[in-house]
């Protein structure tokens, strides 16, 4: 265990410090966030009503939760490269920890997710997003944020291992999360699309996470505190399968180590 603590560290630090070396990588985590506040608040938020007596206050939990479930894609496209590229075989004639490799990687995308919350957090509150709640509560959907963003993190660290090239893994990944982050409650109310898609618009995990944030930080507009309940068993629940799932292909991609 303390072999596996200390590889997982060492490993999460050596997929941290690529950004100061690649800056460009640093765009996914602070201009895209800022991007997508700015254009959803002052290209389509005059269009849409909420309730809210600011879009803001109904955009940032929403686009919080899309970028961090973004954030994964950084896992999905390395893990791809370092597998492909013949790094793991090297890490295998190493004396370390076999799973540290996976949990380093999904280690290092929770200080990467944190970043680039900050930055979501402030420009939100340069357009007019405030917490309308106690600092416990605030803390506590910044908690749910983080563990989401983790288990997010397991789903794409999947998704790299099962595809062949970063390209495939950047398309399948896209394909998979783009509808349910836009088919939810994250930027327009459900009540306004089709019956189909509202159905599974409820009871999408995107919709519930949302709201669950949206109570801590705005509590309020006739949603319930049993979101943050629900939340937090998709969270677990992705865990509990995708974990085990990126295990299990990553011991198949590398031989069965």
């Amino acid at each position: 265990m303390r072999r596996f603590v200390s590889d997982t560290l060492v490993l999460a630090e050596r997929n941290l410090v690529r950004i100061p070396r690649a800056p460009e990588l640093l765009l996914a985590f602070t201009v895209q966030p800022i991007m997508f506040v700015l254009l959803f608040r002052y290209v389509f938020g005059g269009a849409i009503q909420t309730g809210y007596s600011s879009y803001a206050d109904y955009l940032i939990p929403g686009i919080v939760v899309q970028n961090i479930a973004f954030g994964g894609f950084v896992t999905a496209l390395g893990l791809n490269e370092d597998v492909h590229k013949g790094l793991i075989d090297r890490f295998r004639s190493l004396p370390m920890a076999r799973p540290a490799v996976l949990a380093g990687r999904t280690l290092a995308d929770v200080v990467t997710n944190a970043l680039s919350l900050g930055v979501l957090l402030a420009t939100g509150a340069a357009i007019g997003f405030s917490f309308d709640t106690s600092v416990g509560d605030a803390l506590a959907g910044i908690g749910l944020l983080v563990l989401f963003g983790y288990a997010f993190s397991w789903v794409f660290a999947f998704v790299g291992l099962l595809t062949e090239t970063p390209e495939s893994a950047n398309s399948v990944g896209f394909i998979a999360v783009f509808p349910l982050t836009f088919v939810s409650s994250a930027f327009v109310p459900i009540a306004t699309f089709p019956t189909a898609l509202r159905d599974f618009a409820t009871y999408n995990p995107f919709t519930i996470i949302v709201d669950a944030l949206r109570y801590l930080w705005e509590p309020g507009h006739g949603i319930s505190g049993a979101n943050v309940w629900e939340a937090l068993a998709w969270i677990f629940g992705i865990l509990a399968v995708f974990a085990p799932l990126a295990v299990a292909r990553y011991r198949r991609a590398t031989g069965g180590q």
